[in-house]
């Protein structure tokens, strides 16, 4: 685990030759059966999840790809041995757990680990995933804002089964389209980090004056506390983090949509 966690925060500084923050947070998590499906090496329920976060260059999707690979770098020759996330990776699998990083060129890395939790007698219903998932009432609209394909797709299939009607956009510009010519949207539901020029933050910004009632729920695979900490987010913003289970996403959108207007 120590060795792990230098790996990651050693690769922080290096991606980070100018000065930035890095962020060390630890959570509880638990990945249901639909993540799994897209997720075959994965195996379903309770984990203990460590994120290590950087403001640094960022990687683009063929460097995430390679990232994990033994001997790839993209350091300079003598600066790495491209050994030291594969080492991770080789950690976290003996240890029956999971890795995952989401990064964007420009804007900084996430390494997310998850570690198979312990369950003690004490483990509560909602710890387990068993709670009943809130559905949404009659009419009730949701605008899916996300660029990734497969993370879209889900989570609009989610907001299906749950009784809700949903739209959907992959950047900015198409969302801020949909909402000036759809009669009823509830809630705009946002990554944080998207292409074409927007963040989800300008978005949201941009949505409110349209429509002033419009609830907004942010979603990351940032970790939560580096989103805020490294000024994407104000403080106190409604947020979810990827990867997220059905019955959490369902809990949040009815707590988002319930909550009274500021």
């Amino acid at each position: 685990m120590e060795a792990a966690i230098i790996n990651l925060a050693v690769n922080a500084r290096d991606a980070m030759p100018n000065g930035g923050r890095l962020t060390i947070e630890t959570s509880n998590a638990h990945i249901d059966e639909a993540y799994v499906a897209a997720h075959s090496e994965v195996v379903p329920g309770q984990y203990v999840a460590i994120a290590v976060t950087d403001t640094g260059v960022g990687m683009d999707a063929k460097t995430v790809a390679q990232a994990f690979e033994p001997f790839f770098t993209t350091k300079a020759v003598g600066k790495g041995t491209g050994l030291g996330l594969s080492q991770v990776y080789g950690f976290v699998k003996q240890s029956g757990g999971h890795v995952k990083i989401y990064s964007e060129v420009g804007q900084g890395t996430t390494v997310k680990l998850y570690l198979p939790r312990i369950a003690g007698e004490g483990l509560t219903a909602e710890e387990s995933g068993l709670l009943p998932s809130p559905e949404g009432a009659q009419e009730e609209t949701i605008l899916v804002l996300e660029d990734d394909d497969d993370v879209r797709a889900y989570s609009v299939d989610t907001f299906r089964e749950l009784g809700y009607r949903v739209i959907e956009a992959h950047d900015g510009p198409a969302a801020l389209r949909l909402l000036e010519r759809e009669p009823r949207v509830d809630l705009l539901f946002t990554d944080v980090v998207l292409p074409g020029g927007l963040t989800g933050a300008q978005v949201a910004a941009q949505a409110k004056t349209v429509r002033p009632t419009l609830k907004v729920l942010f979603t990351t695979g940032y970790a939560r506390n580096a989103i805020i900490h490294h000024g994407r987010l104000d403080k106190g913003v409604q947020l979810i983090v990827k990867p997220f289970s059905f019955t959490e996403l369902a809990a949040k959108v009815r707590d988002v949509l319930d909550a009274k207007a500021d």
